[in-house]
């Protein structure tokens, strides 16, 4: 089938990664549609809208809105308020990933007829399997581990042999450099500390901060508004830092502790595991897991000893620091991504 029947849905932001990948799309003579999502109502995702319609003229591809604003709402913006009330520390991207990119966006293209979406995430794939990016700075592998073989077989992700500033340089040589939009490196309907979004939903309940021998050194305000390992905001005096250890919903109580080798764990349970070939693989399973996106990969070992369907033991060979409950785990094995779950 010559490519320009093949026909390409493009998620573009208006950013230079996806703006790149409709125009190195075009070039290779695909049938190219240019889409926006609108997932949030805000003067940021307005002008992202612009700048996308703006490259799709110049490119002279076609280009749609899909408005998908409910969706994103209660799939990511609900679903990461519930997780912080529970005492979580939820990603919203992979969620975002998870739900709306790969999940109603694919769905809505397929009906389009296109045969492939693609996205501008740093990512590769090869027969069927997710493969890291060429650029090991910009990789984001971590936050598609929810992939399935039915969404891989209809995924491009034609930057991913590319380095950030190959990708630079492209959209340079093209002229479209002027027109893309700064690249926010924030989580896209948060505007400001995710701390004060969180207070204009849920309610805060004040109550201790307790050192690990359970003595009171002094008052928090409100459990959702930390995260383990966090250091900063917790109002204690005192001549050494306090980390938050551990958010004790029962007690409505603030564990710390100012040792930060406390923090410092080997194992975690890792719960809705999704394995990208579809298959459970053989256990026990030497990988490399990855417990945040900045965190690098340590070696671990992954048991399926745990009662509950669907749930893996993870332990490392190196004590991991702040392991948090509602952000993930990633498995790497060399430059396969096998998938991941959410930690307990």
């Amino acid at each position: 089938m010559p490519r320009s029947n093949i026909k390409a849905i493009i998620a573009m932001s208006g950013g230079v990664d996806s703006s790149v990948v409709a125009a190195l799309l075009k070039r290779a003579d695909f049938d190219v549609t240019g889409v926006f999502m609108k997932l949030y109502d805000s003067s940021e995702f307005r002008k992202a809208e612009r700048k996308a319609k703006e490259i799709a003229k110049f490119l002279k591809i076609s280009f749609l809105t899909l408005d998908f604003k409910k969706e994103f709402e209660k799939d990511v913006i609900d679903y990461f308020l519930r997780e912080y009330k529970k005492g979580k520390t939820p990603n919203p991207c992979i969620k975002c990933n998870q739900e709306i990119k790969f999940g109603i966006f694919l769905k809505k293209a397929m009906e389009l007829d296109a045969d492939y979406i693609a996205t501008g995430h740093y990512a590769q794939t090869k027969n069927n399997k997710l493969l890291k990016a060429k650029d090991k700075e910009k990789d984001q592998t971590y936050f598609l581990y929810n992939l399935k073989q039915s969404q891989l077989k209809k995924i491009l992700f034609p930057i991913g042999n590319f380095t950030k500033v190959e990708i630079r340089k492209i959209a340079k040589d093209i002229g479209i450099a002027s027109l893309i939009r700064p690249e926010s490196k924030d989580i896209c309907f948060l505007k400001g500390k995710y701390q004060d979004f969180l207070k204009k939903y849920l309610k805060l309940k004040p109550g201790p901060i307790l050192d690990i021998s359970g003595k009171k050194i002094g008052e928090h305000q409100g459990l959702f508004l930390y995260t383990i390992g966090q250091r900063k905001e917790i109002r204690i005096a005192g001549l050494n830092p306090y980390y938050v250890l551990k958010l004790d919903f029962k007690k409505n109580a603030l564990i710390v502790t100012d040792n930060e080798k406390d923090l410092y764990k080997k194992e975690l349970i890792a719960e809705k595991v999704n394995w990208i070939s579809g298959k459970k693989p053989k256990m026990p399973l030497k990988i490399k897991a990855k417990i945040r996106y900045l965190h690098p990969a340590d070696s671990a070992i992954i048991s399926s000893s745990v009662k509950t369907q669907n749930c893996y033991r993870i332990i490392f060979t190196i004590p991991q620091r702040a392991i948090t409950p509602g952000q993930s785990v990633v498995f790497y094995k060399g430059k396969e991504i096998l998938g991941g779950g959410i930690i307990k």
